[in-house]
Parts: structure tokens; C-alpha cells; sequence
């Protein structure tokens, strides 16, 4: 079966030209819009749409760069209504405008975005996991907003938020765990690197908070270097998922960290919890 992100790709590139949403693309992978999202991410570094445009300013500069006469036509193909509007897009994607592209005629100064090819290099043997009935959570601890392309600092979060622990009030046992919540469709999420605590009373102002609600969960174990949890968790999301006949739910998804992990060493078990519609 070829898994979400294949086929996202492929309906991207043939569509290039062509309005595209999110919503049509996840149809054609087969997935809701939110597996997309993570699927896509773990798999390519990118968010879907933000690909989408960096691929059509791409196509967009080599157009220039070759001399065409208009740059509005070229603005116009790549989806956008106004010069005004594509020298913005192109500045934020390029760093120089399209002005400077077309009047230097090459590309060797501009990072395009060129197509990703898939290949299953990250593709790991999982055990099969084992359901859980999660209870009600309440977690706390230190929340940051990224994107795929951004989400490098996760590592620098739990080094800040380890002189927390043992130190939080209300806080229940030492497990960790790394929520993945709040989502919005241009694939920003939230991180919480945090503990159980018995409530929100109390906590430090940098603090964020986030309820876990009682639901099943298809609950994974990593056992290689923390190093490869990546590969793990896009086994699950773009090969475990679409084949298992389960549905995602609309819930935070977690990473969970108890005495088995050595954080110094980054070996050891983590679980990754994935909420299942039961």
C-alpha cells in the first residue's frame, strides 16, 4: 500500500498549476487533514502547504530566471492575484525579489525547493503495539510553538525543562511526557515537554497546561538511541496507521518517558501513545 505522504506528493506535483487545499489533498492520500499534517511533516521536514508554495515559487523562479517577459502572468500561474502579493511570497520564500531573479538570469544564489522523492529508508520493524484505556491527565510543563520546518529545538526544550523536575508543585511521580496538541491546518502544533500534576494550581507563570481526556490509545515502545525516534514515529504515522483499520482521534498525541528512559544517554524505552476512535 503506498502510504499518505506518496501519494500527497504525487497529487501535489500533478496539480501543481492547479488550486490546491489541504482538505483536497488529504482526500486524495486517503487520510483526515491532521494525519496528513503529521504524516507529512515527520516524513519530509515540511508542512503540506508550505511545500506547496516553496514548490510553486520554485517553478515560478526558474520561469523568471529563464526571462519571461511578465512577471504578473507568472504570479497569476502561480496562484497569486497581484505582483504586490507574489513579490512578497517570493521575498519571504527566496530572500530577493522576483525582479532580481529575472534581471540576473540563474538560480545559483536562490535554495529552491525541488521535488522529494519517497523511499522507505525510515522504515522500521515495530513490535505490535498494545491498547490502552488512558485515564484523565493533567499535564504541566514548559509549551512551545513550532512548525516541521522548526521543530529542531524540541531537544534544547527538555534540557530547559529537566531543572524543573522534582521542583513543581502538585507534581505526580517523575514519568515525562512530550504532548504533541493544538494544531492548526498550516502544520504549527504545540509542544509541552511536562509532568502529571493534581491540578493547575500553583504552577510558574511560564508554565503551560493541557488536559489529557480518558480514551484508548495504540501505544508503540521505542527501544533504540532516542537519536531514531524519528523513524518511529513515521513507521507509525505513514505505514501502521493507513494499513490498521483504526481511525485517529481528535486528541493529543504523546510521547511518554518513565525510569526505563536515561535521559543523560538518550537510551532506554519511550512510548509513544496515538489516540485510537474506539
Amino acid at each position: 500500500m503506498t502510504h499518505p505522504v506518496g501519494k500527497a506528493l504525487w497529487f501535489i506535483e500533478t496539480r501543481l498549476g492547479n488550486e490546491l487545499s489541504l482538505a483536497d489533498i488529504a482526500c486524495c492520500a486517503g487520510v483526515s487533514r491532521y494525519v496528513l499534517l503529521r504524516a507529512f511533516g515527520v516524513a519530509t521536514g515540511h508542512s503540506v502547504m508550505r511545500y506547496v508554495r516553496g514548490r510553486r515559487l520554485t517553478e515560478a523562479a526558474r520561469r523568471l530566471a529563464a526571462g519571461a517577459p511578465d512577471i504578473l502572468t507568472v504570479a497569476l500561474d502561480a496562484g497569486y492575484g497581484s505582483h504586490e502579493a507574489f513579490t512578497r511570497a517570493f521575498r519571504d520564500q527566496f530572500g530577493v525579489t522576483p525582479d532580481y531573479v529575472r534581471a540576473q538570469r540563474h538560480l545559483a544564489n536562490v535554495t529552491l525547493v525541488e521535488p522529494i522523492a519517497m523511499n522507505d529508508s525510515l522504515i522500521v520493524e515495530l513490535d505490535p503495539p498494545r491498547f490502552e484505556d488512558g485515564l484523565t491527565l493533567l499535564i504541566a510543563g514548559l509549551g512551545e510553538r513550532y512548525s516541521f520546518e522548526t521543530n529542531q529545538g524540541i531537544p534544547q526544550q527538555w534540557e530547559r525543562f529537566q531543572h524543573y523536575i522534582g521542583n513543581i508543585p502538585g507534581q505526580i511521580a517523575r514519568t515525562a511526557y512530550g504532548i504533541c496538541c493544538n494544531g492548526d491546518g498550516a502544520g504549527n502544533f504545540e509542544y509541552i515537554a511536562g509532568v502529571e500534576v493534581a491540578s493547575f494550581d500553583d504552577l510558574p507563570a511560564e508554565f503551560s497546561r493541557v488536559r489529557l481526556p480518558a480514551r484508548r490509545y495504540a501505544v508503540f515502545t521505542h527501544r533504540d538511541h532516542i537519536s531514531r525516534m524519528r523513524a518511529t514515529v513515521y513507521t507509525i504515522w505513514n505505514r501502521w496507521l493507513p494499513n490498521s483499520g483504526y481511525t485517529h482521534a481528535d486528541a493529543p498525541d504523546f510521547e511518554l518517558y518513565d525510569e526505563r528512559f536515561d535521559p543523560r544517554t538518550g537510551t532506554g524505552a519511550v512510548e509513544v501513545w496515538l489516540p485510537i476512535e474506539a
